[in-house]
Order: C-alpha cells, then structure tokens, then sequence
C-alpha cells in the first residue's frame, strides 16, 4: 500500500484542532515543529527550496550516529544515516540547508567491487535523515555500503537482500530484540549481537522510552560525561523526540548491532508514551492534544528508523504493519497492536478478565489489519508463517487462584481479537505459526494452545517471547513470581528474568530458539550465555528443550 492509497483514520475536525495547536504554538517555542509534524508531502516548499549546503561547511564528523539497514527485499535494501554533527543540539549541529550525501553499495567490506552508487537529499525538514532504496541488487546476497558527505566517509554496514520470492531457502537465522530503556542500563546485550550470525534482526518495539533520562544517565551513573539537561524531561514534542532518538544512537553497541545487520522494526508503546491505546492516552489530555503529540512521536521514528517510503507518516497516522517473504521458507507479518487498538479493558493493568475482554467490538489490530494478517495466511506459500508483534499473545495468569488475573495490555484483554486469529490460522492451514513478541522485559517460550484452561488441547503454534535489551535493569534468572508462573501457566515452557535477546534459526525440518542473555547490564561490559535452547518440529508444533 502506498502512501496515496492511505486515507487519514481521523475526522477532519480532530485533525483541524491538532493543527490549530500547532499554529498557536508556533508563538511560542514548539509551533513550527508542531506544524511540521502534520505536514505531508515534504519536501515541496518552504526551506528544501533554500541552497544547497556547501559539503566544505561540515566541519565535523557528521556520521556520529552511525548507519543503518532494513526491510531486505529480494533485489533491493533500504539504507539510512542522519547527519548530526552535533547530535545533542536541537539542529544538530547543521544549518536548515539541503546537504547531498554520496551513497555507495559493494560486495566485498573493502568497497573494491561496488555494485550500486548514488547520491541522496538530506532535508532539512526530516532533520537531516537519508531512507535510500538501492535496487537491482541480486536476491539473497550479502552487501557492504557506505555514505559522503564533503571529505566524511561513514562507518561501513553490513546488510543482504532477501532469496527470491519462490527459492527453496533451506534456513534462516533472525533475532528479536526489544525494549532498551537508556535509562535502566546499557545496551551490552547489542555488543554480542552485533557479533553474532544472524540473517535479520526483528524489533518488537519500546526502542526508546518517553521518560526523563537524568545527567547521569540514570542506572548507567555516569562518571566520564554529563548528559545536557534537554533529556531530563518526557518527550512531548518533536524536538524532544528528535533528540532523544540521537542519545539512544550515541550509544555504541546499538550503532554496531544497526551496522552489522539489516533490522526489521516495528513499534509499542514507548516510542510515543506509555500504553496509549489508538487515540486515548495514558493520561487524560484533550483528544487533539495527544493526537499532535502522536504525530510528533510518528514522524521522529521514521526519520530515525530503516523504513521505506510507504511506511512515513501523515500527520497521526502511519502504516508500519507489512509483509515481508524470505523465498519459500517464511513469511513475516509484522503487526502494529498500538495504533489500532480499541482501549484497555478495565484499566491498563492487572485485572480478573470480564465481560468486555471477551466483547467481539474490541479489537487489538483494527478491523483492516486483522483482515490482511487473514488473507494474507489464505495466501502464504511459506513453510513458516511468523507474526513480529508486540505484546504476549498467549494466556498468562498471575495466580495459583481461580478467576486468575491477567494483563489487559496484552492479548489476554483482547480474547475476541486472539479467538479471531487463531481461528484464521486454523482455517488457512497454517501448520508451522511462530509468534515473536517483545514488551514485558523477560524471556519466555510458550505453545499456542486452541484452549489454553485446557493443556491437553491441540497446540496451534509457538510463541518466543524476547527479552529486553536493559528495561527492568540486571534482573534475575528466576524472578519471585517463577514458580507461580509456571504453574499457573501449563504451556509456559521457559521464563527467565534476564536481559539480552533471542536467536532463532528456520530450517525445512525444524526451528531453534536460543535465549541469549547477560547476567547485567547496570555496568558495562558483561558476558553473554545461551540461558536455555528450544526447538519446534515442522507438522508438529510445540516447544521441546534441547
């Protein structure tokens, strides 16, 4: 779906008051982003018509937050980097000129053999960020690339494209990560990562958190550097989300693991504020008011992720759900189970379900979504039918007791709309279903049971649930709750309460999920083990320890 095939979700007149509060901040010091964060069709008018930067200006390494590839098609990679000179400054650092910037595509890391070269705008209006599609590039084959500007040569990436669309691929080895709360520790859990053998990396959203982050880094108690005073405040504007995108980038793991593999990313909550449900808020703010501060939040995470042309936003409003197929072995329907939502049932916490999560009006996904995840399994020729989404699909009580409670962010607020799923699964055949999810700071392994109060029914699928990169700080191999956990919750095969991430490796015959985690992250530098490994059998779901 194309961007002029997308029609606004919101009524002209919600819409009309966001951009009033943008105009009438605009005397004040957040207008002109404010109204920038509903603009479309940028860049027109307005400064991209201004002079072109003289490259010879940048006087400063501009690359200072690294580079980055995403959503590998067969014959074509997308590329992305963001000039910041100064990357800690509200214009980082540039001036609101156009700069070219020199891109170059090879097949060996020391760009003898380049395949594909070019230049791109970096505009002004998208804060200097650079999203290149480079095609015609052979299906299924590792790449190198690169940017310039002036007499800076970024640091090289590493990407590859996906097989062809009807390749027998006999195996497949992505990771999921999720959750980094900048705040809570450092991102060592990506220094592994970005030295491990993956094909494609998936994020299951929270890649930045809304929270303040205070001038010594919060866990990370920094002695060698003092963090300006702009970061210790919730983002709310554009600029806020702006630069708060570039603390995370600062840090260096995260660089390293973007450079070392294409990502697939999608988001949760945080990236715009703390479980918001489609157009209701955490808090209670006026409708128009959250929706530009949407807009705000929707525009900073596509300008600082590896996302193509279809998925940047218009104003509120952003497709981030799509497909992607690795030749015959898998498809991957990356979900979006924020922006469409219907509200919490009973509050966002904790609650004995009732009535209302089981009402058939609610909805997780939205009604058009959850039709294209549908058809989109009536379709599938892939022996693995993936889903990266966001928060526990699977039930999960939090009692030995009898009406347990469960969480209402997750699917288990949402019973109509998981009954829905499943049964579509069921009726398009889908025999080998993964489910990836992120959110809740630990690694757990579960079977997607038909009926989950019953663990003698047939089991649907599996669902590996990633750790978080630092959210919830060191954590602990076996939280308190562990044991009740795992006896309330018979298809529960795994919990671990540490930080680090999850590989899993697709082959014709089998999957392997390998929870790989650090023992802490409140101190840089730590080890990482395989905490527990798993497999699922091709025809035969269900997780077996290995």
């Amino acid at each position: 779906m194309t961007p002029a095939a997308r029609q606004p979700q919101h009524a002209p007149e919600l819409r009309a008051a966001a951009r009033h509060i943008g105009r009438r901040r605009f005397l004040t010091t957040t207008g002109a982003a404010a109204a920038l964060a509903f603009a479309v069709n940028l860049p027109t008018a307005g400064v991209a018509g201004a002079a072109e930067l003289d490259a010879a200006r940048v006087t400063d390494d501009p690359f200072t937050l690294g580079v980055a590839s995403g959503d590998p098609q067969p014959t074509s990679v997308l590329l992305w980097t963001r000039l910041a000179p100064v990357p800690f400054q509200a214009d980082s650092g540039l001036p609101a000129e156009r700069v070219t910037v020199h891109w170059e595509v090879a097949r060996d890391e020391h760009f003898r053999r380049t395949v594909r070269r070019g230049t791109a705008t970096a505009h002004p209006e998208f804060h200097h960020t650079v999203h290149v599609e480079v095609g015609h590039l052979e299906p299924g084959r590792l790449y190198h690339y690169r940017f310039r500007v002036g007499r800076w040569i970024s640091p090289a990436g590493r990407t590859r494209t996906a097989p062809a669309p009807f390749d027998r691929v006999s195996g497949l080895t992505l990771a999921a990560v999720s959750c980094q709360a900048y705040h809570d520790g450092y991102f060592t859990a990506y220094g592994h990562l970005a030295q491990d053998d993956v094909d494609v990396v998936f994020h299951l959203g929270d890649y930045l958190y809304e929270y303040a982050v205070n001038a010594v880094g919060g866990q990370r108690n920094y002695t060698d550097r003092t963090l300006p005073d702009l970061f210790n405040r919730e983002t709310m504007t554009l600029e806020d989300y702006r630069l708060r995108y570039a603390l995370y980038k600062s840090d260096p793991d995260l660089r390293a693991a973007h450079a070392a593999h294409p990502f697939v990313v999608t988001w949760d909550d945080h990236e715009t504020e703390n479980n918001y449900a489609g157009d209701t808020p955490e808090n209670s703010v006026p409708p128009e008011e959250f929706l530009l501060r949407r807009a705000s939040a929707y525009r900073a995470y596509w300008e600082n992720q590896p996302l193509r042309l279809p998925q940047r936003p218009e104003g509120p409003d952003m497709q981030l759900y799509r497909r992607l197929q690795w030749g015959r072995l898998a498809q991957f329907d990356v979900l979006d189970t924020r922006q469409y939502r219907s509200d919490q049932a009973y509050g966002d916490g904790s609650d004995v379900p009732g009535p209302e999560v089981d009402d058939p009006a609610r909805t997780m996904t939205g009604a058009t979504q959850e039709r294209w995840l549908l058809d989109g399994w009536r379709r599938s020729r892939a022996l693995w039918n993936v889903v990266p989404q966001q928060v526990t699909f699977s039930q999960r009580k939090f009692d030995l007791t009898e009406p347990s409670r469960v969480s209402m962010d997750g699917w288990d607020g949402y019973r109509a709309s998981r009954r829905r799923v499943l049964d579509g699964a069921r009726a398009a055949g889908v025999d080998n279903l993964m489910v990836l999810t992120g959110d809740v700071h630990v690694g757990y392994a579960f079977d997607i049971k038909e009926n989950f109060d019953d663990p003698a029914s047939r089991t649907l699928g599996t669902e590996i649930v990633a750790t978080s990169i630092a959210s919830g700080r060191d954590g602990a191999d076996k939280p308190a709750n562990w044991d009740t956990y795992m006896t309330a919750n018979p298809h529960m095969r795994f919990y671990n309460g540490r930080r680090g991430y999850v590989t899993v490796a697709l082959g014709r015959e089998q999957a392997r999920a390998d929870f790989r985690t650090v023992p802490y992250v409140t101190t840089p530098g730590a080890p990482v083990t395989t905490a527990a490994s798993f497999v699922t059998e091709v025809g035969e779901q269900g997780l077996r320890q290995v």
